[in-house]
């Protein structure tokens, strides 16, 4: 049934646009093309062509930039297809029909399940609510900037970075042509610092471990920080015969990885403030800064209601196959953890992801067994059924070749925060107990691991 967050269209018609609108200007919501009023499955004619001139209608012809504030989908009910546009709130509000200006004829809010036009008196009172700093019109505080980095990440997924374009189609320039913030940040050098901390204890006062990434493309310092993560928080095996082998982690992966890239897709960063990750031992916190975007409520929050604040980061993280449908973070987070592990102020939005309990009792097992770290260490590690013990250390670098075997030695280094020696110490170990063997040549050769842990 149609609702202020819901729209069905039969089929792609001239007040398209005008549909958009309303939801960029109101709470958000879903479009459906190709079903009729009640929600039934109608279909729609060369789908993949139709949603390619849905995106091109909604980028070309609606005011402020849309880009990273609507994804569009084509999905099938058994064999019959229809296009699902999912539409964010924005926070340049009010957006308008390009042909009508800013004006009732060209601004439309929901009221409803209607898309009803603004009056004067409205458009007047969102123009001036506007966020007055936003990435797309805060200019970069180096006007010198190269995207080697970012251009390499595009042509990886096949996109044409060729072009004067590039730039000025991903939201990185101003009006007048310059590099805005969104720019600095994913530039090749910037002052962008991302930082995973690791203490000592369940409190922030003995510090082990601080690994910063950041002085590059976003982009880069994201992947950094996710493989960071997906070393700390390796997978844990208990075993006790084939039936009886159990996997654990501290942390349940999707819920980790998609806080974390909520914090930094959704972070006020022209303030000066960054993500932070603190790892606990009992705990892993994800910290970003700037509190709910403006117009969002808690329970939007939780709902999945998509407010971005930074609409530029969303859309290049979407072509990096890095954020999916706008909204689906939280609801992945909410299927494994309770809202209450988030912590919400006016200036940050903090999520504590406590360990899985089995976990932490393999790893306290380990301890009493005399393995050398237990939580301290501060990673987690494998158990299996043949006694051999491994340093943490050790254990860390098995972990992260387990991912990838082609990683050099300073890859390693970088990768687990480890020092060179301390990571030629541990491969020397594992060879020589025969978890890894070395194969091809020195120089693009791979370890290939021949033990579970």
């Amino acid at each position: 049934m149609e609702s202020m967050t819901v729209e069905y269209k039969r089929e792609l018609t001239d007040d398209l646009e005008k549909e958009v609108a309303a939801f960029l200007n109101a709470s958000g919501g879903e479009l459906f093309i190709g079903m009729d009023d009640d929600g039934g499955v109608y279909g729609i004619p060369e789908p993949d062509s139709t949603a390619l001139a849905v995106i091109d209608r909604i980028k070309n012809n609606i005011l402020p930039a849309t880009l990273g504030l609507f994804n569009v989908e084509v999905k099938h009910d058994e064999h019959t297809p229809f296009i699902f546009l999912t539409i964010a709130q924005g926070l340049e509000k009010p957006y308008y029909l390009k042909k009508y200006g800013m004006s009732p004829k060209g601004c439309y809010t929901r009221i409803g399940s209607q898309s009803s036009p603004m009056t004067l008196k409205l458009i007047a009172e969102l123009r001036s609510q506007r966020v007055a700093h936003t990435l797309s019109n805060a200019l970069s505080p180096n006007q010198h900037l190269s995207f080697t980095q970012l251009k390499i990440y595009y042509a990886e997924k096949g996109f044409d970075t060729g072009g004067e374009f590039f730039l000025r189609n991903l939201g990185l320039l101003t009006d007048d042509g310059r590099y805005n913030y969104a720019a600095y940040l994913m530039a090749d050098n910037n002052g962008n610092s991302m930082k995973v901390a690791r203490f000592r204890g369940t409190k922030k006062l003995d510090i082990l471990e601080r690994n910063e990434y950041g002085r590059s493309c976003l982009i880069k310092s994201t992947y950094q920080i996710l493989d960071k993560l997906e070393v700390i928080n390796s997978t844990i095996v208990r075993v006790g015969g084939a039936a009886a082998r159990r996997e654990f982690r501290l942390v349940e992966k999707d819920a980790l990885r998609e806080a974390v890239l909520n914090a930094i897709l959704h972070n006020d960063y022209i303030h000066g403030s960054y993500p932070v990750v603190e790892v606990y031992d009992d705990r892993i916190d994800v910290v970003s800064s700037g509190g709910l975007p403006v117009g969002m409520t808690e329970d939007e929050f939780f709902a999945g209601r998509s407010h971005p604040r930074n609409r530029e980061l969303m859309r290049i993280f979407s072509d990096m196959d890095l954020c999916e449908q706008l909204g689906s973070g939280m609801k992945k987070i909410l299927r494994t953890y309770p809202r209450d592990i988030f912590d919400i102020s006016e200036h940050f939005i903090a999520a504590g992801f406590h360990y899985n309990k089995e976990a932490v009792a393999i790893l306290k097992e380990q301890a009493d067994g005399g393995l050398n770290g237990g939580l301290n260490g501060g990673v987690n590690s494998s158990v299996h059924d043949s006694g051999t013990k491994l340093s943490v250390n050790t254990q860390v670098v098995l972990e992260a070749l387990k991912e990838d075997g082609t990683l050099t030695q300073k890859q390693l280094a970088d990768l687990t925060g480890l020092s060179l020696r301390t990571v030629q110490r541990a491969l020397q170990e594992l060879i020589e107990r025969k978890f890894i063997v070395r194969e091809g040549a020195k120089k693009n050769g791979r370890y290939r691991v021949t033990l579970s842990y």
